[in-house]
């Protein structure tokens, strides 16, 4: 059961999940979500993203990328997927799964992250940094 989530969806269930004004994030078009908490002014976050996303989101069997733990979002609705990286995450909500078990979730989400770790497809760029 797979449901499709806007850029604009996107973007504000991360705005929910993320706490801190302060941490900027970059979010792909599965859901996954890199946070930079403190970017040096000037770089370009979406390339940073990507460039995190590049190493960390691809799942290899047997390595420490295949890892995952889930946290239940309070307010729900649904859940992080978090991985071997502290700063990626991956949204998995509640119409996506049939079976709200820790494992179909952590499993959904990482299946997520390895498409955008292999996609890298920026759909949004929370720049939170002073002007």
């Amino acid at each position: 059961m797979i449901s499709f989530m806007s850029n604009d969806n996107l973007a504000d269930i991360w705005r929910r999940i993320i706490l801190g004004d302060g941490k900027s994030w970059v979010v792909f078009a599965h859901g996954t979500c890199v946070v930079l908490p403190d970017p040096a002014p000037g770089v370009d976050l979406a390339a940073q993203a990507v460039e995190i996303l590049r190493e960390y989101g691809p799942v290899h069997v047997g390595s420490p990328s295949a890892d995952f733990g889930t946290v239940t979002l309070d307010p729900g609705p649904g859940w992080a997927v978090y991985g071997h990286h502290n700063d990626v995450l991956t949204y998995v909500g509640p119409d996506e799964v049939s079976d709200d078990s820790d494992l179909a979730v952590g499993l959904y989400g990482r299946h997520k992250r390895n498409r955008d770790g292999h996609e890298l497809t920026v759909v949004h760029v929370e720049d939170k940094r002073p002007r």
